[in-house]
């Protein structure tokens, strides 16, 4: 008879055989480790050696950081999963060192260190930057609206607030009386309907509905009091114009202390928001619309779940969501700048992200191009005064790259806008916008597609863009891995 190689699975070792057997050479988990242990893990360390040195001993802040990151470079964003990971993955096994840290220490390490993690996106593209992958001869910036956590059926506009704060209210009232009612007729018998549950959960509704309408009306009054200080602020520069005449500036002074008296008047205590930041205070912010005295308008909507985030248009359907904007370099499609904010439209991103792209290469790139949802002349003067020379859609482009007319809108006809039409029909221009797509999209198609990150995993502004930088900085992790791979095995054959 034909026989068999051994099998035997449940015998048990002499020797342990060492965990650098249990996977290929070049694997992502030897690449991510050794990674890891380059990069500076400081803050983190900070946070944990502050603490008491009694009690149960944590994790090595290497290990956790090695795990959250391979998980998300290969598309397991879930802490439950990534436990799970730990017992039945061999690569997870190795990066864990046989520990299994139980899912709520996985998103506790993940929510406490979140700022830390982001700060991987810097330290990751200096090792790509390092490594010769970045060129800077054209980068394309875009955005993706991204799914936030929340349903947009829980979104409601202040005017349907009032609306049902009414309708509640007389709900109440009636089912007070019909308890009064039913208290007295009811009897001993099983069954008997009680009103008092369906009154609970009214006043329950009542409750959350007027703190959303309280927060709203901060937000909106907030906005309100920053466009004040904004329009006082100009005029005081204006009275000090030294072609301004005294009774000019007089009147300038006297209506700017104005604005200041309403803008302290309308400025709420705090923004409303627990989870708000202003580091990225130069990204573009999605306020409610508000009255001239700083009220919501009827249309003005706040999510119950997500407060932070806004109803977009993306695939034909509008979903609840946030926008995530990423700069990438043509070369290898390195991600160099990334944001993300809850501000629909794209054209605010633009200079905002280019400066990013400037901070984090320390130099501008030859060329940039985006699409027509950025156009606007100031865009096109931020990146000419940065050092480089955009090259952004007017309207549509044709199958052929080239500016499709019937698709131009009404503000195309500018002198900007017909000034960077005629740029994008000359050879260079055609040939420059022609690599945006090429460029840019695939990203998108890898972070969404592959590593199926097609919904943000938390709720609120700051948590969600903290994420998304660590998502960019695992993109440009493969990158790397990638690249170094392909130059080790080409070593050989060189030789």
């Amino acid at each position: 008879m034909k026989s068999y190689r051994p099998f035997t699975p449940d015998q048990t070792y002499l020797l342990p055989p060492s965990p650098r057997e249990w996977l290929p050479a070049g694997h992502l988990a030897y690449f991510v480790l050794d990674l890891v242990r380059e990069l500076d893990l400081s803050h983190i360390e900070d946070v944990l050696q502050a603490k008491d040195a009694r009690g149960e001993r944590s994790y090595s802040p290497t290990m956790m950081v090695a795990l959250i990151v391979y998980a998300y470079s290969t598309g397991v964003f879930s802490s439950r999963r990534i436990e799970r990971a730990t017992v039945e993955d061999v690569a997870f096994r190795f990066l864990s060192a046989g520990e299994h840290p139980h899912f709520t220490t996985i998103n506790g390490f993940r929510s406490t260190h979140r700022e830390a993690l982001a700060d991987l996106f810097g330290q990751v593209l200096a090792a790509c930057m390092s490594a010769g992958l970045v060129k800077l001869d054209h980068v394309a910036i875009d955005g993706t609206k991204m799914k936030a956590n929340a349903s947009k059926h829980k979104a409601m506009s202040y005017e349907r607030m009032i609306k049902d704060d009414a309708r509640l209210r007389a709900e109440v009232e009636a089912l007070l009386r019909q308890a009064e009612e039913t208290d007295a007729a009811e009897d001993a018998a099983e069954g008997t309907y009680d009103p008092q549950e369906e009154i609970r959960r009214r006043e329950e509704r009542l409750k959350k509905m007027a703190e959303v309408k309280e927060a709203l009306r901060r937000e909106t009054a907030a906005k309100r009091a920053a466009r004040l200080e904004e329009q006082a602020a100009e005029l005081r520069r204006k009275a000090t114009e030294p072609t301004t005449s005294p009774r000019d500036q007089k009147g300038f002074v006297t209506i700017a202390a104005n604005r200041e008296q309403q803008a302290l008047a309308l400025k709420p205590a705090d923004s409303g928001d627990d989870d708000d930041d202003d580091s990225h205070d130069d990204l573009p912010r999605n306020t409610p619309p508000s009255t001239p005295s700083g009220e919501p308008q009827p249309k003005a909507q706040r999510n119950f779940t997500d407060p932070q985030s806004r109803i977009m248009f993306r695939d034909g359907a509008f979903l609840q969501a946030y926008n995530g904007q990423i700069a990438v370099d043509e070369a290898n499609q390195i991600i160099v700048a990334a944001a993300l904010s809850n501000q629909g439209p794209d054209a605010e991103y633009f200079e905002p992200m280019l400066r990013r792209v400037v901070v984090n290469c320390q130099a501008a790139p030859l060329r940039v191009t985006a699409d027509a949802g950025y156009f606007s002349p100031a865009n096109v003067r931020a990146a000419e005064s940065l050092g480089a020379e955009p090259f952004i859609a007017v309207g549509g482009q044709r199958r052929d790259g080239l500016p499709d007319e019937e698709s131009r809108p009404i503000n195309a006809r500018s002198i900007a806008a017909q000034a960077m039409n005629a740029v994008l029909r000359t050879e260079q221009g055609h040939a420059a916008y022609a690599r945006r797509k090429a460029t840019v999209e695939p990203v998108f198609g890898q972070i969404r597609s592959c590593r199926g990150y097609r919904q943000v995993s938390f709720r609120g502004l700051f948590k969600n863009r903290c994420e998304w930088l660590l998502v960019c900085a695992t993109h440009n992790l493969l990158k790397l891995w990638r690249a170094m791979t392909r130059a080790t095995t080409a070593l050989p054959a060189a030789a």
